[in-house]
């Protein structure tokens, strides 16, 4: 078998900077693949260069090309850096990724346009030309419809496409007017991009790829329901043959209780009575009463819609009355921000809220809670909740995504956490009832601490899968 040349394509990856799943698992996916196929995978991993990874980090100026985009010619540098064995490749031009945030700008079309041209465009000039290019979300959509279009000389035309779609909710929506003039697609090219009269250019990646993954099984069949298709179930449905579902893993070496320098005390599942120590100090630190038998509710999340924050807001009130502290660490819609303070406002000893998201505070709160609430209206795979695990606090979630592929109900004695299907707060607030019955039997608790902790959220099946496809798709075995 020969070797596998992969390409990694993505707007975010870690270590580097991350803004959420998707850089986590550009970080650690393919981490595990070099570690488990070290002899039979040559993978590495293109993405811009940031002001904040160039003030951080001491990178290798590799060369440059020029990048043709419409009518512009633009500067394209090439950085490197290698960690653990695999080589990231940086690519530089200030005017569009020297600046505070990875997102959110008016011109951010333009500037993942230019970030996808330049991936093909500076092949030749790296020498890598790889048997696989990995592109994710709508920020590197147009690499395989550059390639079908733009980049299919000799050179090119073996390249094959894989296309993960982490959240088809966000899809790079334009006016069909700039397909030409900002994305560089003729009248004959742009019907590829083009979706209800709009510019589409998650829809165009889907057309053009020859594999499309999601990050969970169930997510990949819950996609083909408008509901959770946003607008594209149709374009689903007539590539589902090319559709894979493979549930994400976490990076376990770095998301490690008995390792982690954030927690004030490591501990393991043989010894988590030093759980309780992260526990009084997290209660401290958030302005709670230090109570021991006080079960803790962790909530870590962007505050929005999705991740079921109008469940939690008409539920709090209820769950308040129960014999517990909730400790929230997340920003997002600010009428959720406000709710949320208004709630430390009126029930001071018994939540506490921090707007803000902060990783050093979040492994504490991961380490010193025993409950993570996390119900999802829809979630691809999440991994907040395999987190959480790691660190022995119990999800509970709703039945959707990765949370139904990953957590099971543990009511009847089996499962590693509490789920909830229906999206009413009645079914939330059952459910955290029914994770508080088990909690105050202690020896019951402990030994579901333990199951959670065991469960076994690393890369390392998820991996293999990868590789089977990638195989695959190249037609190996």
């Amino acid at each position: 078998m020969k070797k596998l040349k992969i390409l990694y394509a993505a707007s975010e990856a870690a270590p580097f900077i991350t803004t959420g799943g998707l850089g986590e698992v550009a970080g650690s996916l393919p981490k595990a693949l070099k570690e488990k196929y070290r002899h039979n995978v040559d993978i590495r991993i293109i993405m811009p260069l940031y002001q904040e990874i160039a003030n951080k980090h001491n990178l290798e100026f590799i060369g440059k090309t020029t990048v043709p985009l419409a009518w512009r010619q633009l500067y394209c540098g090439i950085f490197k850096k290698e960690i653990m064995g695999i080589t990231y490749y940086f690519i530089d031009n200030e005017y569009y990724f020297k600046r505070s945030e990875c997102y959110g700008h008016f011109d951010d079309g333009e500037r993942f346009a230019y970030l996808s041209k330049a991936v093909l465009h500076i092949l030749p000039v790296i020498n890598f030309m790889p048997h696989i290019i990995h592109s994710n979300d709508w920020q590197t959509s147009l690499v395989p419809i550059y390639l079908k279009t733009k980049y299919n000389s000799d050179e090119y035309k073996n390249i094959k496409t894989v296309f993960t779609i982490h959240n088809i909710e966000y899809q790079g929506e334009y006016d069909l007017n700039i397909a030409e003039d900002v994305f560089d697609l003729t009248d004959n090219e742009k019907s590829i991009v083009e979706y209800n009269g709009s510019i589409n250019l998650l829809k165009g990646a889907l057309e053009a790829s020859d594999i499309i993954s999601t990050v969970s099984e169930s997510y990949a069949k819950e996609i083909s329901d408008d509901f959770y298709a946003h607008g594209l179930a149709s374009i689903i449905n007539k590539n589902s043959a090319k559709i894979r579902g493979i549930l994400n893993g976490i990076d376990t070496d770095f998301y490690n209780p008995d390792t982690d320098s954030a927690l004030f005390e490591n501990y393991n599942s043989e010894n988590i009575s030093d759980k309780y120590v992260n526990k009084t100090n997290l209660q401290s630190m958030a302005g709670l009463p230090q109570e021991k038998d006080v079960p803790v509710i962790a909530i870590i999340s962007r505050l929005v819609k999705h991740k079921g924050f109008d469940l939690i807001i008409n539920a709090m009130e209820e769950l308040l009355r129960e014999k517990v502290q909730i400790v929230v660490l997340g920003k997002g819609d600010r009428n959720y921000e406000l709710c949320f303070k208004s709630l430390q406002d009126k029930y001071h000893d018994k939540i506490a809220v921090r707007i803000d998201f902060n990783s050093d505070f979040a492994r504490k709160l991961y380490a010193g809670a025993d409950i993570f609430l996390m119900p999802s209206v829809s979630e691809p795979c999440g991994i907040a909740q395999m987190i959480s695990s790691r660190y022995g606090t119990v999800p509970i979630v709703r039945e959707t995504g990765g949370l139904k592929d990953s957590i099971k109900d543990a009511s009847l004695g089996a499962g590693n956490g509490f789920t909830f299907y229906e999206q009413t707060p009645e079914n939330l607030i059952n459910a955290v009832k029914r994770a508080l019955t088990v909690y105050n039997n202690k020896g019951q608790w402990e030994s579901l601490v333990k199951t959670v902790m065991s469960v076994d959220f690393s890369w390392e099946k998820s991996a293999e899968k990868y590789y089977d496809m990638y195989n695959n798709l190249l037609g190996e075995t």
